[in-house]
Parts: structure tokens; C-alpha cells; sequence
């Protein structure tokens, strides 16, 4: 037991097979295998200190290059914990390839979902939609700040999870997945989104009717009228269409892009808009 207790890496070794990870995770992606040859190559480095003979190296690297598949910032876990149950393996604890690679197969998928919600779906738009107004002031810095910041807190997430998966060891998955905070912080970021999204929709949604209408010989817009009954009407109508008919008809994105394109057209031409 002390045997295994004791440590065989160092933190330059965690921190090595993190950045390899993190600079490698979606280039490597084949029909066959995707992200396992980037696993394999992250974690080749620690094996070659693990095992000593080629016969072990050659065993292990062929148990991390079956077909692996997940989002590359949250999925960082997954290799934290693949190399330590490779350290105490290398130490003599009983721990077999199907293990590994069980573990690796099991918790591949819903890592990638918390990482497909968290970083796509929330942190980016809100990065981003922080962006747009200096984006349509001109200025250049809102070419390259979304990329900086979302760069930062993605790498900020994917070191801490690489390395709690190595310090806690098979238990840190259980204890994400379970522990309450992941969804808490989830609910939260998604509310601080959807806040986002109203309030750049107030902003860079436009929409008025051109078409007049006479009244005691005066000629006014039917747009007057929509606007006393409640300025901004029109923009908030048409936010509330495509949300509908993404959420409730399951239009693909780039139908609704298509579809606003041409009706905006239309509607200019024929002097509606």
C-alpha cells in the first residue's frame, strides 16, 4: 500500500501531458479513432516513465489507442485520471486494460455534454455578445478579444480538471457528475445568457414597417401607431418567432439565417420594410 502510495511523476510531468493535450485534443480527429491518437500522444511522455521495458510501453500505448471521443476542455479529466491509474498500476495495484478503458469509454459522453453546454452554449455567446458593440464601433479589438478570453478561461478549466483528475484519482468523475454545483453553476451561466441575449436583442435587432397611411390628409406610418401601443413590438416578435421555431419546430440555424435573409430582401424591395 505505501508501495502505491507513492509518487512516480512529478508536476512537470502533469503539467507536460496537460499542455499536449490541450495544444492536440481536436487534431487528430479520424472516422476511426477521432481524439485517440491526441490521447495517446499526451500521455506517451508519462508512460515511457511509467514502464521501463518496451514490452509494457507497447501494452499500454495500445490501451489508449482505442476509439475515444469527447469535448476537449471538460473531457481534460478524463486523461488526469487515466495516468493515475496508470502510476499505480506501473505500482503493482490490480488494475486491468478494460478498467482503463472501460472508464475512458463510460465517461467520455456526458463530459462531453457538460462541455458542449458550458463552453458553447454559454460561455462563448456571452463572451462574444460582451464584444459586439465595440465590434460595431470598429473596433479591432473585438476582432481578437472573444478568441483571448475564451482561449483563457477554457485553458483555466481544462488545467484544473487535468489535474484534479490525477490528485483525486477514479473518484473525481463520480464527484462532478454528482456534486450539485456543476448544474447550480450551469442554471446560473445559462440565466446571465439568457440576459445577454435580451438585452442584445433590444439593441441590434431592427425591425420597422415603411408603409404609410393617411389620416385628416396627413400621411403616417403604420410603424407610429405599433410604436404607441409599444415601442419595439416588431424586434421582440421576431426574436420570439425564430425561438419558437428553433425550440418547438426544429429548424436548422441555417434555414432561419436563410429564411431572415430573404424575407429581409423581399420585404425592402417591395418597400415593407
Amino acid at each position: 500500500m505505501e508501495n502505491q502510495d507513492k509518487k512516480l511523476l512529478s508536476k512537470k510531468d502533469i503539467v507536460y501531458s496537460w499542455m499536449r493535450w490541450l495544444g492536440t485534443c481536436e487534431l487528430s480527429n479520424s472516422f476511426e479513432r477521432l481524439q485517440s491518437l491526441s490521447f495517446a500522444a499526451c500521455i506517451t511522455p508519462v508512460l515511457k516513465k511509467l514502464y521501463k521495458e518496451d514490452d509494457q510501453l507497447s501494452e499500454a500505448l495500445k490501451r489508449h489507442l482505442t476509439f475515444f471521443n469527447t469535448e476537449g476542455i471538460w473531457g481534460s479529466l478524463i486523461p488526469g485520471i487515466a495516468i493515475a491509474m496508470e502510476e499505480e498500476r506501473a505500482q503493482g495495484a490490480d488494475i486491468s486494460d478494460e478498467v482503463i478503458t472501460g472508464l475512458k469509454t463510460g465517461f467520455m459522453g456526458p463530459l462531453a455534454g457538460i462541455g458542449d453546454t458550458v463552453d458553447w452554449g454559454i460561455i462563448r455567446p456571452i463572451v462574444v455578445g460582451i464584444f459586439l458593440p465595440m465590434a460595431t464601433a470598429g473596433s479591432w479589438v473585438a476582432g481578437i478579444g472573444p478568441f483571448i478570453i475564451c482561449s483563457a478561461i477554457s485553458s483555466i478549466i481544462s488545467y484544473y480538471l487535468f489535474n484534479m483528475g490525477y490528485t483525486v484519482g477514479r473518484r473525481s468523475i463520480l464527484q462532478v457528475l454528482k456534486d450539485g454545483r456543476i448544474n447550480q453553476f450551469i442554471t446560473g451561466a445559462s440565466v446571465l445568457g439568457m440576459f445577454m441575449m435580451g438585452n442584445l436583442s433590444s439593441q441590434y435587432v431592427s425591425l420597422t414597417l415603411k408603409p404609410k397611411i393617411t389620416i385628416n390628409d396627413k400621411a403616417v406610418t403604420i410603424q407610429s401607431f405599433i410604436d404607441q401601443i409599444l415601442p419595439g413590438l416588431l424586434p421582440v416578435c421576431a426574436v420570439f418567432l425564430i425561438y419558437y421555431l428553433i425550440k418547438y419546430k426544429n429548424v436548422k440555424y441555417t434555414h432561419i439565417l436563410v429564411g431572415v435573409l430573404v424575407v429581409s430582401m423581399l420585404g425592402a424591395l417591395v418597400g415593407l420594410f
